[in-house]
C-alpha cells in the first residue's frame, strides 16, 4: 500500500487512514467528516488528492490524438483552459471520465485514481500512427485540491498573482506560498475552488503554509468521507458507481459532454444509436421520503414488487439534513415527482424522484 508525502502530516492531524486505490488515505480527521463538509460549503478545506492520475500528452498530433481518444470537442479549447469529457470503448461505454487541460508546451489528463494504470494502457495503444507522446506524470506532480467560497481568498493572500480573478474552468501557473504551480479553476465537490498542481518535495511545505493561512477562515484538512458526500450532493459521478464499462453518457445524464458532430471517435456509432434511439434506463436523484439510508446496490422496486433497478450511492444530505439517492430506473419510471421503494433491509421505503443536483452553491 502506497503512502502520499503527506501521511505523516494526516495521522498528526488525527487523520484515520483507510486503504483506497493503492493508497493509505485520510477518510476523515478529528473534525469528522459533517465538519469537514460544512468547511467547504461555508469557507474551505483542502483535500489530499495526488493518487489521481496525471498523463501529459504532447506532439504535433497531440490534438487530432484527442479529438479520437474522447468525446468531446477540444478543438476550440484555448491554451490555460480545461474541459471535462469522458473516454468511451467502442460499444459507447465508460473507460473512465477524464479533466482535460491545455498547456503551453502540452495536454494535462487527470484520470480517476483506481483507472490510472487501465486508462495510460487504454490511451497507449490508440498513439500508433499519431506522433504524439504520452507520459504517466503521476509521480512528478503532486496533487491537492482546496474547495469552497474562500478558497481563492485564502490562496490569493498567499500569491502576488490575481489568482481569484481566474474563470472557472482554466488554469494558471503562479507562485503560491513562494511555491511555483499549476493551479485549475476546477473541482468535484459543487463549490468554488482549485486544483493544485506542484513538486512532489513541496508538498509539505505547502500543505503547513496553507493550514496555517486558512485556519482562521475555518478551512480544514477533508477526508475521503467529505469528498463523497460534496459531490454527491453536488451529484457528480463517481466511477463505479454512477458510470462504470457497462454505463453509456447517455444514460448517465452526461450526453452533453458527447461531441457527435465531430467526424469520428471512439464510440461514436454506438452513441449516435443511443441518442437516436434511447436507452432503457436512466440515472435518476431521488429523496426518501421515510427516513432511511438508501445505500449502494440496494434494489429499487417497482409497482409489482419485483426490482427494476438500484441504487448507486445514497446518504443523508450533510447540508440539507435529508437522506438523498442516485440510482438507475427503467425509462418510463424516472418522472420527476414519481413515487417510488427503495428496498432497505428488506422493507420497501418511500422515496420521491427529485431534481438534481441536491445541492446548488450560489453564484
Amino acid at each position: 500500500m502506497k503512502q502520499t508525502r503527506l501521511y505523516d502530516r494526516h495521522v498528526g492531524l488525527g487523520g484515520r487512514m483507510v486503504p483506497f486505490a493503492d493508497y493509505e488515505l485520510p477518510v476523515q480527521y478529528t473534525a469528522g467528516p459533517n465538519a469537514e463538509h460544512r468547511s467547504v460549503r461555508t469557507a474551505a478545506g483542502v483535500f489530499d488528492i495526488d493518487h489521481m492520475g496525471q498523463f501529459a500528452l504532447r506532439g504535433e498530433d497531440a490534438l487530432s490524438f484527442l479529438q479520437y481518444v474522447q468525446v468531446a470537442d477540444v478543438s476550440g479549447v484555448k491554451e490555460w483552459e480545461a474541459r471535462y469529457s469522458l473516454l468511451c470503448y467502442d460499444d459507447g461505454t465508460i473507460v473512465d471520465d477524464i479533466f482535460i487541460y491545455r498547456l503551453p508546451d502540452k495536454w494535462l489528463i487527470v484520470v480517476n485514481a483506481a483507472n490510472r494504470e487501465k486508462d495510460f494502457t487504454w490511451l497507449q495503444s490508440f498513439t500508433h500512427g499519431y506522433r504524439v507522446e504520452l507520459t504517466d506524470i503521476s509521480d512528478e506532480t503532486y496533487m491537492l485540491a482546496v474547495q469552497g467560497p474562500k478558497a481563492a481568498a485564502i490562496l490569493d493572500r498567499m500569491s502576488a498573482s490575481d489568482i481569484a480573478a481566474a474563470p472557472p474552468r482554466t488554469a494558471l501557473q503562479a507562485e503560491v506560498g513562494g511555491i511555483e504551480m499549476l493551479l485549475g479553476r476546477t473541482g468535484y465537490t459543487g463549490e468554488d475552488g482549485f486544483e493544485l498542481y506542484l513538486p512532489p518535495d513541496k508538498a509539505v511545505p505547502f500543505w503547513d503554509a496553507l493550514l496555517a493561512e486558512g485556519t482562521g477562515d475555518g478551512l480544514l484538512p477533508c477526508g475521503l468521507a467529505a469528498r463523497d458526500s460534496l459531490r454527491f450532493e453536488a451529484c457528480m459521478s463517481l466511477y463505479g458507481h454512477e458510470i462504470d464499462a457497462r454505463t453509456n453518457p447517455y444514460e448517465a445524464r452526461l450526453g452533453w459532454v458527447v461531441a457527435l458532430q465531430k467526424p469520428a471517435f471512439l464510440g461514436r456509432n454506438a452513441l449516435l444509436k443511443v441518442k437516436l434511439e434511447g436507452t432503457e434506463r436512466y440515472l435518476v436523484g431521488f429523496e426518501m421520503i421515510e427516513k432511511a439510508v438508501p445505500r449502494e446496490e440496494y434494489g429499487i422496486i417497482g409497482l409489482e414488487g419485483q426490482v427494476v433497478g438500484h441504487v448507486t450511492t445514497g446518504m443523508k444530505s450533510p447540508t440539507l439534513d435529508r437522506f438523498f439517492g442516485l440510482g438507475y430506473l427503467p425509462r418510463g419510471m424516472t418522472r420527476i415527482g414519481s413515487e417510488i421503494h427503495v428496498l432497505i433491509h428488506g422493507r420497501p421505503r418511500r422515496a420521491r424522484i427529485c431534481k438534481r443536483p441536491f445541492y446548488r452553491a450560489r453564484s
